[in-house]
């Protein structure tokens, strides 16, 4: 990682997660949406992406969030943004990633999300994490109006279940290269 760092989020972090849902969502949740997320609801949960090098004079600090939801076996990963100077470095897919390991920690067994039918590139990240399309929501999202995408994970894998299944269970070893 290196330039950034994730952490959870708290209530003095609602500015800046705030001014990274109006910006990169067409139809933002509002700061009392998120307020309510942050303090009021029991199974919510927040992650920051984080700078840990100083960037451009006024640059953020906190470049990105995940808010999901943990309800018994299940993951809900509900509104993921990340700046976008700062996409394509793997924050995304980091932020996914600890949710679905903190989810697998609470028992959560299977993870679902909804997803513009047009955003391609949030897919195939989720694709790249195991996640597979299972339906369409006709008509799920507004300005514009469009469909969703239900991608669902199940079972949720860890990357160190991810390790071993690739090696086997009979523990092979990782050879390093020479």
């Amino acid at each position: 990682m290196g330039e950034w760092v994730i952490e959870p989020a708290t209530v003095e972090s609602l500015p800046d997660i705030l001014q990274i849902e109006e910006a990169c969502f067409s139809s933002p949740w509002t700061r009392k949406m998120l307020e309510a997320e942050l303090s009021g609801n029991r199974f919510a949960h927040f992650l920051l992406a984080k700078r840990t090098t100083p960037g451009d004079v006024g640059s953020p600090s906190i470049i990105g969030y995940l808010c999901f939801w943990i309800i018994f076996e299940e993951v809900r990963l509900m509104n993921l943004a990340v700046i976008e100077s700062m996409r394509h470095k793997g924050i995304a897919k980091a932020l996914v990633s600890q949710a679905l390991e903190a989810g697998a920690a609470q028992a959560g067994m299977r993870a679902l999300l909804e997803v513009r039918a047009s955003n391609h590139a949030a897919q195939a990240l989720y694709r790249s994490l195991g996640f597979c399309a299972v339906t369409t929501r006709p008509a799920y999202y507004t300005n514009p109006l469009e469909d969703a995408v239900l991608m669902e994970l199940d079972p949720i894998v860890s990357e160190s279940a991810q390790v071993t299944e690739a090696f086997g269970r009979d523990g092979g070893r990782i050879t390093p290269l020479q």
